[in-house]
């Protein structure tokens, strides 16, 4: 029995043991208890506890032990005498005061870990104490003193301090004073002063404390981490670029925001070792690169290629996915003002996706079959709500973002398959709704396909979508109504019914059909099929000019027309020269190049008008209108009128037989060109008789005077007026303007 007890509890620890409160298992067969201790077995074992202490209960335990089981006390005593000779003071006392946790009289400050900071052991009340407690006021004077430091031996207290300062003044931009820091910044020169020190000498002052040494040459990034003495200033340079995030979320001056991106820049290195500051300061940067000005776009732009491009597997991913939300928001509404804006973040975005290829495929895949998954339920359902989904900015845009994408990394063996359904998603966005009123998305889908077809050497049906146009639209038919200015087809997707009816509308879709038509054969024309390719547009714009009447229309026509025939017979007479098979695909390719390189009679027509054509719409998308351009004079008939009647009252008595009689007599009264009046575009319009006022008479009178001469015809009829003297013939040919407002004719002449 005494070996078995004694090899149970040679398996429990000594800890185990001291706390199991073990009574042996042979207790309850000892031998009987005496009155005493039966008096004080019955006694509540809660306030029997509280009464003894627990070295009384361990020395009762332990003699206990030694009388039921002596083997294993002599055990005990040979092994372990600590266990057994301790000290039988009764501690319950200093145990009762030692269970409830007291206050300390006065809080300690938490020490920086700095070896040579020796403020750690301040004894309490001392004035050492009582100045770390107060706050120091930063002067212009000690912000001198620290740049010296700075530049000369930065070290970890100096640079401890200069963050605790910049920390305070960072937390004024938000109200929140100085925080905790033991630094004050009350003055906004003292800020200011501060906050460029710090932009300006920061990075060079960590990179001598790290002893960090960046090549020139050196293409792949150090990263401060590497360096034995960043685990030591890591807390301070965490704070530091926390600083730098807090400080570019608070500022709105563009200047000082630019200022701050280009130090973020140097930070970089330092950002992609701290993984919770980095996603805060892309958080801001996608900030800048999506609202901000052009250069701080610039800027965001150039600091999160770096951080991606250093740690692809990490934030690239993210990275894309918020860039393309951000996209996708910006290009809600588009303006001639924000078209550059969205233009510059397809571009960004481009090259962000040729970082990886891999990762550009699937998020390539996951939005091209959510734009497909938005055509298929527009063509199915037919509503309104569906038709909105797809015929809206953000849809063409992107669109357009993945034919650039695809253009702009082919070759690419891993985004080829991408191809053919991104046309197919497009040329279902141009047959969703073929109507005119939808045109002009039809020009931005056919400008995208024939980006996608001449970047990728991919053959797409588009001059189809463009012929269309010219049998839908009836150019003969004369416009209904006048229209002020041009229409842009670069910011608009839709036309109501009445630019439908405007003669600048077809001006303008003869102007789009000849750009489009032009740089699609363009970018075909080097191939080897490429007279049989242009056979059928010769055939329609043939057939369009031989019913087309308007010169306006027709001139354009027929120099494309021209310009096709010409470079068709330039290929068939070098395809005639060639002396391989159509089945030899390297020859035909090497022969292609070749023709490419020599240029083609519409390749060279085509540079030439690119320039031309890239000002007019620089001018467009400005929102220049060419009326502007044009400086016409103004009459303004009511201030003359007034000056002449100051003239009568002041020369009344010299010619008071020359009153309004004159006037009256001749029946003569001249009142400035009216709308219309032996202008050249009146034969190019319809009746507007079913037009309101404000629609069919935009310049010129509204048409009271035409009831007012009818009501004094028969007084004209009867007093016809004499013909003009030949001195007044000789000053109206002269150009003397006030031959007109003063010329009134009368018998006498």
């Amino acid at each position: 029995m005494a070996a078995k007890q004694k090899r149970k509890l040679e398996d429990l620890s000594l800890d185990e043991f001291l706390l199991s409160g073990f009574d042996s298992p042979g207790e309850d067969d000892s031998e009987e208890e005496t009155p005493k201790q039966k008096k004080k077995k019955n006694v509540n074992p809660k306030i029997g506890e509280q009464k003894r202490g627990k070295a009384s209960q361990h020395k009762e335990q332990l003699c206990r032990l030694k009388n039921k089981d002596p083997e294993f006390y002599k055990f005990l005593q040979e092994n372990d005498q600590t266990l057994l000779n301790f000290d039988d003071t009764d501690s319950s006392d200093d145990e009762d005061e030692k269970k409830y946790h007291k206050l300390p009289s006065a809080l300690e400050e938490a020490s920086s870990g700095d070896d040579n900071d020796d403020d750690e052991d301040w004894p309490k009340g001392s004035k050492k104490a009582k100045k770390a407690v107060e706050t120091i006021k930063v002067t212009d004077k000690m912000i001198e003193g620290w740049k010296a430091a700075m530049k000369t031996a930065p070290t970890p207290r100096l640079f401890r301090e200069v963050i605790q300062a910049f920390k305070a003044a960072v937390a004024t931009t938000k109200g929140e004073g100085g925080g905790q820091s033991r630094y004050t910044v009350a003055d906004s020169s003292v800020f200011n002063a501060l906050v460029l020190f710090c932009i300006k000498d920061i990075h060079a002052a960590l990179q001598r404390l790290l002893n960090l040494k960046q090549d020139k040459d050196q293409k792949k990034l150090v990263l401060p981490s590497s360096s034995p003495k960043w685990q030591r200033n890591q807390t301070d340079i965490k704070m530091y670029l926390s600083g730098v995030v807090q400080l570019l979320s608070c500022l709105t001056e563009a200047t000082v925001i630019s200022a701050v991106l280009q130090h973020a820049n140097q930070l970089i290195s330092y950002y992609l070792c701290l993984p919770k500051q980095c996603r805060h300061l892309i958080k801001q940067l996608m900030k800048q690169w999506s609202t901000g000005e052009e250069t701080n776009r610039v800027l965001a732009f150039l600091a999160l290629n770096k951080i991606c491009r250093h740690k692809q597997e990490t934030n690239l991913n993210p990275v894309l996915k918020q860039m393309y939300i951000s996209y996708v928001q910006n290009c809600k509404f588009t303006s001639p003002n924000v078209l550059p804006m969205i233009n510059f973040m397809q571009r960004t975005l481009t090259e962000m996706y040729a970082l990886d290829t891999q990762t550009t495929y699937q998020h390539a895949f996951i939005y091209i079959r959510q734009l497909a998954i938005h055509l298929r339920n527009a063509m199915t359902m037919k509503k309104k709500e569906t038709y909105q989904s797809v015929y809206n900015w953000q849809y063409i845009h992107c669109l357009y973002l993945w034919c650039r994408v695809l253009s702009t990394l082919h070759p690419s063996d891993v985004l080829q398959p991408l191809i053919y359904p991104l046309c197919q998603v497009i040329i279902g966005t141009i047959k969703l709704v073929p109507t005119s009123r939808y045109y002009p998305l039809r020009m931005h889908c056919c400008r995208a396909i024939t980006l996608l077809s001449s970047s990728t050497n991919t053959f797409v049906p588009v001059l189809p979508f463009l012929l269309e146009i010219f049998q839908e639209v009836d150019f003969n038919k004369k416009p209904g109504r006048m229209s002020k200015k041009p229409i842009n087809f670069a910011v608009i997707l839709k036309l109501n019914k009445i630019n439908l009816m405007e003669k600048a509308y077809k001006d303008g879709l003869i102007d789009q059909l000849y750009d489009l038509i032009l740089e699609y054969f363009h970018t075909q024309a080097s191939t080897i099929g490429f007279p049989e390719l242009a056979l059928p547009t010769i055939i329609q714009l043939k057939a369009f000019l031989k019913e087309c009447k308007v010169a306006n229309y027709s001139k354009p026509m027929r120099q494309l027309l021209e310009k096709i025939q010409e470079n068709s017979s330039y290929i068939t007479g070098r395809r005639q020269k060639a002396a391989f098979g159509v089945a030899d695909a390297a020859a035909v390719a090497a022969w292609e190049k070749q023709t490419q390189e020599e240029g083609t009679p519409l390749s060279r027509y085509y540079s030439q008008w690119k320039k031309l054509r890239e000002k007019e719409i620089q001018l467009e998308i400005s929102g220049k209108e060419r009326m502007e351009d044009l400086n016409l004079p103004e009459i303004k008939r009511k201030k003359v009128q007034e000056k002449k009647e100051e003239d009568k009252k002041e020369f009344k008595d010299l010619f008071q037989s020359d009153s309004d009689s004159d006037e009256d007599d001749t029946g003569l009264k001249i009142k400035g060109k009216k709308s219309g009046a032996g202008s050249d575009d009146d034969d190019d319009f319809e009746d507007t008789s079913d037009l309101s006022d404000d629609e069919g008479m935009e310049e010129g009178d509204s048409g009271d005077d035409d009831g007012e001469d009818e009501e004094e015809g028969d007084e004209k009829a009867s007093t016809a007026p004499q013909p003009l003297s030949s001195a007044a013939l000789i000053k109206l040919a002269e150009g003397d303007e006030d031959v007109v407002e003063d010329l009134q004719l009368s018998d006498d002449d």
